[in-house]
């Protein structure tokens, strides 16, 4: 399966309809889970090509057929001047740098504009302190571009905390 057969089942054909439910207070165990990943530019967090960045791994992910079921994929924030991205796939992806991610995972949905991120971190942070358990790291799942977040008319991001 490639990324265009599944961008095409969405009423955007680039991002499916996001459902909370999904994801939201949630508990998740990875063993394993593979990734193809990369880097993106970003100055104050404020990503300057991760279009392009997306495009070229998914190509890269596409010429071997290794896209997951439904285009899931991570980001971690680690600089004010760059963030890892993490495309879930099926196999190793020649040309690409290749991640595995494992442990356990909270997770919590959150609505609003992206500059909301570091309000939506400390929320995070405290959720997880209520339930007796300490963030090791935080991944953000946007779960629309920009373009299909304004056809839907809301943006989620989830936030995935490993404890």
């Amino acid at each position: 399966m490639k990324s265009k057969d599944i961008m095409s089942k969405t009423e955007t054909g680039c991002c499916p309809r996001f459902d909370p439910k999904t994801w939201d207070n949630k508990t998740v165990t990875w063993e394993n889970k593979i990734f193809a990943k990369s880097r993106i530019t970003s100055f104050l967090h404020i990503p300057l090509n991760i279009g392009r960045v997306i495009k070229n791994l998914i190509k890269k992910i596409d010429d071997v057929d290794a896209i997951s079921s439904d285009l899931f994929m991570l980001f971690d924030e680690n600089s004010l001047w760059g963030a890892d991205l993490y495309i879930e796939v099926t196999k190793d992806v020649l040309g690409a740098k290749m991640s595995k991610i494992s442990g356990t995972f909270m997770t919590k949905v959150f609505e609003g504009p992206y500059s909301n991120m570091g309000k939506w971190a400390k929320e995070m942070e405290s959720y997880v302190s209520k339930k007796g358990k300490k963030v090791k790291k935080m991944y953000f799942h946007y779960t629309t571009c920009p373009n299909c977040a304004k056809h839907y008319g809301k943006t989620y991001t989830v936030l995935f905390a490993q404890v």
